[in-house]
Parts: C-alpha cells; sequence; structure tokens
C-alpha cells in the first residue's frame, strides 16, 4: 500500500516563547498512527526489560518427611516422622509449590526491526496531532501548536528555575502542575520496595546532545523526561502503549530522527 502524505511545516520557538522561524518538518511527521504496531513495539520492549524470576529448586524440599503408607487412617502425604506433621507435598504448609516460575520461561516479546521502526515513526505521528495529546490527559494551553519545536539553545538552560520559566513560555507548564497534583502513594507492597510514589507522565524533551545542563535541571520536574533523538523508542514517545505523548523537539534533533527513521518510510 502506498501513502500520499503531506509535510507540515512548524513554528521554530525560542527561549522567550517567541517564534522565530518556520521549518518543514520530515514525512514521517504525517505518517498515519498505527496504535497496533505502537503497542507491539512497546511490549515488546518493555519486556525485554524484565528479569527472568525462578525458585530455589530445592525451595520446600529440605525435609526428612516420607508416607507412612496405606490402612492406618491417614492420608498418605509425606509426613516428618517424630512428630507427624505433613509436610513437602504441594498441599501442605511449607510445602513446594506445584508448578513454580522458572527462569526457562521466555518472557520476551519479539517484533521485526521494519515493524518497530514504523512503531516509532508512527509515536512521533502521534505527537503532532493535539487529539492524540489531549486524550492522554495532557494540559496545555490553547496557543500551543502542535509538534512542539524550540530552537537548540535551550540544552543550555542551567537550573530548574530556568526549565520552569521557558516551559511556562511555550505553554505546557500546566502540564508539570497536573503531574504534581496527581502523584499518589501506590497501594499494595510496592511502598516496601523502593516505589512508593506512583506518578504520572508529564512532557518528553528530545534533544540532539549528551551531557548537556539541561538533563539535570529538568530532572527534578515532576513527570518531565529528556531523551537522546538516537536513543528515541516507543517506550518514551508512548508509555502504557498510549501513543500521543505532550513532547518536545529541539530543531537539531528532528534532523536527527529524520536520519535515522526516514529510510524505513514506506510510502
Amino acid at each position: 500500500m502506498y501513502l500520499e502524505l503531506v509535510r507540515k511545516v512548524a513554528d521554530v520557538i525560542d527561549k522567550n516563547g517567541n517564534k522565530v522561524k518556520q521549518v518543514e518538518l520530515p514525512l514521517f511527521f504525517s505518517y498515519p498512527v498505527r496504535k497496533d504496531l505502537i503497542r507491539r513495539a512497546f511490549l515488546s520492549e518493555f519486556t525485554h526489560s524484565l528479569q527472568p524470576k525462578g525458585r530455589d529448586p530445592m525451595a520446600g524440599k529440605r525435609t526428612t518427611a516420607e508416607s507412612f503408607g496405606i490402612n492406618l487412617g491417614l492420608a498418605r502425604v509425606p509426613r516428618v516422622k517424630n512428630s507427624g506433621e505433613a509436610a513437602l507435598a504441594p498441599n501442605t504448609v511449607g510445602g513446594r509449590l506445584t508448578f513454580p516460575p522458572s527462569v526457562d520461561k521466555k518472557i520476551e516479546e519479539e517484533i521485526n526491526r521494519k515493524e518497530k521502526s514504523l512503531a516509532v515513526i508512527s509515536a512521533i505521528s502521534a505527537t503532532a496531532d493535539a487529539l492524540f495529546i489531549k486524550s492522554r490527559g495532557h494540559v496545555f494551553k490553547d496557543s500551543v501548536s502542535f509538534p512542539i519545536v524550540v530552537v537548540d539553545d535551550i540544552v543550555g538552560l542551567k537550573t530548574t528555575a530556568e526549565v520552569e520559566e521557558f516551559l511556562n513560555k511555550i505553554g505546557v507548564y500546566d502540564d508539570i502542575e497536573r503531574v504534581k497534583e496527581k502523584i499518589r502513594i501506590r497501594a499494595g507492597k510496592g511502598k516496601m520496595r523502593g516505589r512508593k510514589y506512583k506518578e504520572p507522565v508529564g512532557p518528553l524533551m528530545v534533544i540532539h546532545e549528551k551531557n548537556v545542563p539541561i538533563i539535570k535541571a529538568a530532572r527534578n520536574l515532576a513527570g518531565v523526561d529528556i531523551v537522546n533523538a538516537n536513543d528515541l523508542s516507543v517506550i518514551h514517545l508512548a508509555p502504557g502503549s498510549h501513543p500521543g505523548r505532550l513532547t518536545i523537539y529541539t530543531e537539531s534533533s528532528i534532523k536527527i530522527l529524520d536520519s535515522r527513521l526516514s529510510k524505513r518510510l514506506v510510502v
């Protein structure tokens, strides 16, 4: 199937929130949003990050219990010789599990390279559609146009206050306020395992350089993530496999994405 895609044009915004020029976007910003591909790619990347879970092969078996035999008016489960307490069997207290988890279980979902690339393209396309972004629950001012493209100089912002001021000027700081209000304590035992709080997803910033000041300046903002354009994936663009994350691109990061993904685009 061949698609007729039209190149979109985006305004480039400076640190003060002013439009300084316009740039022509790569074709993948106009690509159809394929939710099925995005979900497949998300599950693949997510499951590859999971640690295999297993059991000690001797769990529940460290006992001398043996069955007493028949004709004693007792169930023929293994029992400890002195106390007569049932042990070892799956239906006994402290016994082994019937089918315990195994580290040999294959938990990684596989996906073809071309499908994965098209999923990233599709997820990027969703960041240029205000309907998808609103459906994810993001909050922004009516004056914001998508995709949001900013000048490369923003990577030099050194303090959290400067990043907050910048996000406020481009009209997306309300989304960080939304995240702050919805941070809550996790239900269940996860509170004891280093993940006490659940935090919604906020804006994503795609930059073109590594080890720049804005990475440290923005890491204390609720819900904000920063990723290099070379490392951008469906995990960042569509958390939970839901496309349409509020995303801010630097001008040079779009050029990196163009050289990285345009060869995969089928039109």
